[in-house]
Formats: C-alpha cells, structure tokens, sequence
C-alpha cells in the first residue's frame, strides 16, 4: 500500500502495516490533533495523531533502512512488525491527552499504566491476535512478555526515536515554521549492546558533524517547546479543557475509560452537554475561543529550583491542594467556581539529552561531561528547565485582580502586568 504524507512523501506500507491502519482503533486517531489547542494560536496545526503516527511509521523505515545500509542484518518480518507498532505508539491517546495527563495531571500518561493493557485484552488485541502479531507488538510497545531486541523497541519509543523525528518536522510544517533538520541523521544509528545509538565516530576518532546534528535536534525540540508547546494562549485553552473535564470528572459524568472512545469534538460536545453550568460555561467560551487570560504569571526566572519543586508538589501533583487555592483565587476576585485556573506544570527535562552516542570512549550519554565536554548541550538543557511558568488564569475583566491575591497566597510577585483592556493571541 502507497499512501502520500505531506511530511514526507509517499510511505510504503506491508501487508501487516496495511492491516494495522485501518483497525478502528487507529481510525479513531484521525479525530484527535497533535497539539490539542495550539490551533487556536497557529490555524495550521489540525493535523492530527493519525497523521502522525503514519509519519513516525515512516521514520521508523527510514531509521531501519540506515541500519541496514551499516550492515545489520534485519528480518522483513522485525522490519514491518516495527513498522506496525510505531502506527500504534499513540493509541492509548484520549483527545487532549497531553494536557489532562501531563500538565493538569488528571491521568496517568498514555504511555503508563493500565491502558494499554485493556486495549490488548479487548477487540484491538482480537485483531493483532488474527493477524498472528500480538504478542510482538505489544513488547514492541513496552508491555511484558514476548522477547524483542531492545533497539526495536527503542526505535518505537526511546529519546531519538521516530516519534520525535516525526513530530519535529510535522509540528514545524504544519505550525508555518521554518525549523527543519538534516536527513543525514539516518545515517548516524546504530546498534550497540542490544541499544539504539547514534554513532558520533569514524575511524577511531568522534565526528564533530555528528554531534552538531545531533545537537541540531535538540535545538529544534527547544524551539518548538518554547514558541508552540508552550505558548501562553495555547496553555489557557489547555487549562480551560482540562478543568472543565475535572469537573466532569468530579461529578462522575465522565471517565478515563469512556475518553478511550471519544475524539477531540465528540469530548467537546459532551463538555457542551454537560449537566454542570461550570463545565458547559468553559466548553462554550472555547469553542467561541472566548479565553481566559493571564492574571498572574512566575517563572523560573524568580522561583528558585527549590521553591518551583515545591509548587509542583503541592499544585500540579495535588488536585485537592489546587482546587482549594483556585477556589480562593476564584472568591477574592468576585468570580464563580471554576472560572480562575491554576495552570502548574511539572518541572521541564529534556529527556532528548540523554540519548545515546557511540563515541571513541565506548557507549555513553550525549549529556555526559565525564568523558567529553557537552556544553552545548548543558546549555539546551538549562535553557529548557527555564522555560517552566506558572499561570492563574481569569476571565479578561478579573484579570488584572488576580495578580495580588495570587502573589499573597503563593508568595510570589506575578511577573505579568495584567490589564483590563489589553487583548491578547
């Protein structure tokens, strides 16, 4: 099967790929976007976590077909069994995943947990069981079980892996970016100890060409983060969806089991529909794009990495601790329940830096100054650390009241001056 991605061309899929692509399951991913609401910032970004996973599917070839051309020796059958579960690597994703997961911290991680485990006991493992992969996929995907090589398995899910070189290139398309990196990084993997690496070496001696395209990667994964995955508008809408699900949540008219079987609108309908006024109030100013707007915002630029841990702890990690702060948040500046946000993310690593390079000092981590100086990359990573903020969001008329109650009750002056009149994007 042939099938045409924007991203990077004409994918060519096998028997069993081909199979896995049409299974419902995946199907359903076709009404969830990549980036939740950062259409909302960038009109481009409708593409979608179908999308995506044919694209990482591709990558995942590519990665093969370099290991290949260094002489490792690869079955046809581990070629499209890797293929297979690289279209299913984000399958156990709900619509807005990312922001009920990782930033208001309502679920465990797609890639945690029990979810993918209930998807292989129902119809999706039936079917990979028909087409006599199952247990291969699902070790391929990191449950227990059948024995796969380890670098297969990292080629799916690991820190360079085709899921970030897809997202990368996708995510910069589709957001209107001109950030790209150099096919020459297929060139690079390699297979050592069982483990997927990048080899920065050539005749006895470390290729300073490698690691500045390694580097590149980095950079790129920086760039997103700050000027996308972090966009303060895009955090708001996020904030906005996810507090109205905890909502729902609360008042039990919502599940994590029933999120497996909506997409993006079919969630945002519900939230419309819901029984809660504070809910639907959220879900329509959404959908009108009618958001809330900051009122009170520090950063790691004021918060000391002590102080910030301690925030996580109590307002991203807690539920109970930041439902009580935004309802006293939401009463000193004469608001309703559920219409001041606390926006808390846990503390930003990126885990990319840790990938691992085959040097002339044998295996070892790109961020590893122990054997070679890593400055460079040191610098990305402090750099991302710092991107962390913390947010109280209220509606437009409030905002500018929310600065000195939020500043009493966390103990820090907000770095943002809120104003009234002030229109934001």
């Amino acid at each position: 099967m042939l099938v045409r991605d924007p991203v990077h061309g004409d994918v060519t899929l096998g028997p069993l790929e081909t199979a896995v692509l049409d299974l419902p399951e995946l199907q359903r991913m076709r009404g969830i976007k990549q980036l939740g609401t950062a259409h909302l910032v960038y009109p481009g970004c409708v593409h979608t976590r179908f999308d995506h996973s044919l694209g990482a599917c591709a990558v995942a070839h590519r990665i093969l077909d370099g290991l290949a051309r260094e002489g490792f020796s690869i079955p046809t059958s581990l070629r499209e069994l890797v293929g297979a579960a690289t279209l299913l690597h984000d399958v156990t994703h709900i619509p807005f995943g990312h922001t009920l997961e990782d930033e208001r911290r309502l679920f465990p991680r797609h890639d945690k947990g029990e979810r993918l485990a209930t998807l292989l006991a129902g119809p999706l493992g039936a079917r990979l069981q028909g087409f006599g992969a199952a247990g291969e996929i699902a070790a391929l995907l990191g449950a227990d079980g059948t024995d796969v090589p380890g670098w297969a398995r990292e080629i799916v899910s690991s820190t360079i892996d085709a899921d970030l070189l897809d997202y990368l290139r996708r995510d910069s398309y589709f957001a209107g970016l001109a950030q790209n990196y150099d096919d020459r990084i297929f060139r690079y993997f390699t297979i050592a100890d069982d483990r997927l690496a990048l080899n920065m070496t050539k005749h006895g001696m470390e290729r300073p060409d490698a690691r500045s395209e390694i580097v590149q990667i980095l950079r790129m994964r920086y760039f997103l983060t700050e000027r996308v995955y972090y966009h303060h508008t895009k955090v708001a809408a996020g904030a906005m969806v996810s507090k109205a699900v905890e909502l729902a949540l609360d008042a039990s008219d919502l599940s994590e089991a029933e999120l497996l079987h909506l997409n993006d609108w079919t969630l945002l309908d519900r939230l419309l529909r819901a029984p809660q006024p504070a809910v639907a109030h959220l879900a329509d100013r959404l959908e009108r794009r009618d958001l809330l707007k900051r009122g009170y915002v520090i950063s790691a630029n004021t918060v000391p990495p002590v102080e910030r841990a301690e925030l996580v702890r109590r307002y991203h990690e807690s539920r109970r601790t930041r439902r009580e702060a935004e309802s006293t948040l939401a009463a000193a500046v004469g608001c309703a329940p559920g219409e001041v946000i606390i926006y808390c993310p846990a503390l930003t690593v990126m885990k990319e830096a840790a990938a691992l390079v085959q040097t002339p000092n044998g295996l070892q981590r790109l961020n590893d100054t122990e054997h070679a100086p890593a400055s460079e990359t040191r610098a990305i990573e402090e750099r991302y650390a710092r991107l962390w903020r913390f947010y109280a969001f209220a509606p437009a008329a409030a905002a500018a009241r929310v600065a000195p109650a939020a500043a009493e009750l966390f103990g820090y002056e907000s770095e943002y001056e809120a104003r009234e009149s002030r229109v934001e994007s």
